[in-house]
């Protein structure tokens, strides 16, 4: 099984991340996140694969995220609020997101990549 790949490419970290899949000789298939946002539902499954917080799914950093004020405005949503938020706009999710079977890595720390690898 490949791995799935959900990156943006034109983000430096996204860049670093194809990199260091690409010296390690690691197969995968890429998914860009604007283009092929996520629906809900496989949201839904990444966040529970993850067993991470759906908070750290959103790209925290980004211009949307800022200009939507949604530091505050997230504060009253429930977690499905949140994940419908999320499939409405890739560049609301954090990102890469590699995914293998139920493993999840959001972001890109080399550490935990080498670890999962």
């Amino acid at each position: 099984m490949n791995y799935i790949f959900i990156h943006y490419p034109k983000c430096s970290t996204c860049q670093k991340a194809k990199k260091f899949l690409d010296e390690n000789n690691i197969k995968y298939t890429e998914r860009h996140i604007v283009t092929e946002t996520p629906t809900y539902e496989e949201l839904k499954a990444i966040i529970e694969a993850s067993a991470l917080p759906v908070n750290k799914f959103f790209n925290t950093s980004g211009l949307l995220y800022r200009s939507m004020g949604l530091k505050e405005e997230l504060k009253n949503c429930s977690d499905d609020e949140k994940i419908r938020l999320l499939s409405s706009n890739g560049m609301l999710i954090k990102r890469p997101i590699l995914i293998k079977g139920n493993k999840v890595l959001v972001g890109f720390k080399e550490d935990e990549w080498k670890s999962l690898i």
